[in-house]
């Protein structure tokens, strides 16, 4: 049993050795010159103008709700489609189920205007 997982072991220590010698090269040989301009705070190459703890407007959480929506119903179904003819009715009304949630919560980002951007 314990042999079956000797070539991970191998892998794994191979891999932290090879990232230890990488990592102590680019500390030993690589240039260390900072400067004000390299250590100052950006935000897409300019000082940020605003506080980065500011509220967000609700749209953008409605937006990565949508996303999630759609997301794990394609991630669903095609496993499910693949296995249909073997889970039979159940599987059949499970998915049914499932799908009326993904509905629900996608009505109810259409009724919130996410779907329409200012």
């Amino acid at each position: 049993m314990i042999l079956e997982y000797l070539p991970i072991l191998i892998f794994t220590i191979f891999a932290l050795i090879f990232a230890g010698i990488m990592l102590s090269v680019g500390f030993t040989f690589g240039d260390n010159n900072p400067n004000a301009e390299k250590n100052s705070p950006y935000e897409c190459g300019f000082e940020a103008f605003e506080d980065s703890r500011m509220k967000f407007d609700i749209r953008y959480y409605l937006v990565a709700i949508l996303f999630i929506i759609f997301d794990l119903e394609i991630a669903f179904l095609f496993p499910w489609a693949v296995v249909i003819h073997e889970i039979g009715v159940v599987g059949l009304i499970s998915m049914a189920i499932f799908l009326t949630i993904l509905i629900v919560g996608f009505i109810y980002e259409w009724k919130k205007g996410a779907l329409e951007w200012d």
